[in-house]
């Protein structure tokens, strides 16, 4: 993990579609002089094209996105740099969205309902390589949503990505990032322990 240890002010981008959101979001991070905006986009593909010059210290990111979701932007970015600070900034307390993000490789999550002392606070935090990620009891760590058991039941069917896409009327790429969410939460590491697990829990007529 790489800590910031200089006394410039983070660079941060932030992606958001809503202009207004934006440029609200904008004016809260330019009024602390620890922070400083040196990049936006509007869309993922204009993200995408931003942020190789860009390189933000933390980039921040709306999961809804016109052209995509946050996902695909955070995706990107880790591909451009495997350290890359992340927060996303929703308006969406979704459990799946939080194991999406961490699964990409953000650091933490906040809802756009926030305070501003708490963006600045967590930008802050995760660019010095701490984490800030919304209190969840213990016992919900494995719990799916309905579409991430459905997306179990369908693999369990022996159903591809593209298949289990078509059936639920989402993108390939979403099905891949939720499966990877899935594989996080319940601890395991391939597509094929899901099946098995699926497989194993028809057997026994769990619920």
């Amino acid at each position: 993990m790489t800590v910031r240890t200089t006394d410039t002010p983070v660079r941060v981008m932030i992606v958001d579609d809503h202009e207004v959101v934006r440029r609200g979001i904008v004016t809260v991070i330019d009024a602390s002089p620890a922070l400083t905006v040196v990049g936006e986009a509007s869309t993922v593909d204009e993200a995408r094209r931003r942020l190789p010059a860009v390189r933000p210290d933390v980039l921040v990111v709306d999961l809804q996105l016109p052209d995509g979701t946050g996902i695909d932007v955070m995706t990107r970015a880790r591909e451009l740099s495997p350290e890359q600070r992340m927060l996303v900034l929703t308006s969406f307390d979704d459990d799946a969205a939080l194991r999406e993000s961490r699964a990409v490789g953000a650091a933490g999550m906040l809802l756009k309902s926030a305070r501003s002392r708490d963006i600045v606070a967590a930008i802050e935090k995760i660019a010095e390589g701490q984490t800030v990620w919304p209190s969840r009891p213990a016992e919900d760590e494995e719990e799916l949503s309905a579409t991430d058991q459905r997306i179990v039941e369908l693999i369990g069917d022996g159903c591809t990505n593209r298949e289990i896409a078509d059936e639920l009327g989402i993108a390939e790429k979403t099905v891949k990032n939720r499966i990877t969410a899935i594989l996080h939460s319940l601890g395991l590491q391939r597509r094929t322990q899901v099946a098995a697990r699926e497989a194993a829990r028809r057997r026994a007529g769990w619920k």
